[in-house]
């Protein structure tokens, strides 16, 4: 089950069961085409929508869609979310973060953090260059720089700890 809420005013829940899709426990019934790039047609009661995913954040679960035209902003939370909020304790899931690793062998081309800079989720911390692209290294969660292991043109390897925090 998940709960859905909708540009923080309406919430939903939805849920799979083995006839298809339950909205409030009421069956949904629809026609879903994806036309690529993001890009999807629906088609739901005789009605005809034009659905682009502008933003996905599958960390917090949070997306941006653009449907027939009006930007929606929508959040969902799955059982663990929603349990963990019963309990109090919905900040814990909050990521934060321990160190950055590289991704991939490459060189590091840019650092755009020092000790003592206080990051927060999808803040860009370096810049690798692996097969010829420039690949901005974001951070997943918050956190406040101890060190940062490497210095601009190094060489690094594939897991190498780049930037550790406090």
């Amino acid at each position: 089950m998940l709960k859905v809420t909708v540009n923080e005013k309406q919430t939903f829940e939805v849920e799979t069961a083995l006839a298809g899709i339950l909205i409030n426990n009421q069956a949904f019934e629809w026609d879903l085409i994806e036309l690529g790039n993001r890009q999807f047609h629906v088609l739901q009661d005789g009605c005809s929508y034009n659905a682009e995913v502008l933003e996905a954040n599958y960390a917090e679960k949070t997306f941006t869609i653009k449907l027939n035209g009006v930007v929606h902003e929508v959040a969902a939370k799955d059982r663990f979310d929603l349990l963990l909020e019963k309990m109090g304790m919905s900040n814990v899931a909050k990521n934060k973060v321990n160190h950055i690793k590289a991704p991939m062998p490459g060189l590091i081309w840019e650092i755009k953090i020092k000790p003592g800079d206080v990051v927060q989720a999808g803040d860009v911390v370096l810049v690798l260059v692996a097969m010829k692209m420039e690949n901005a290294l974001k951070s997943p969660g918050e956190g406040v720089v101890k060190t940062v292991k490497v210095q601009q043109g190094n060489t690094v390897d594939k897991n190498q700890i780049l930037v550790e925090f406090e």
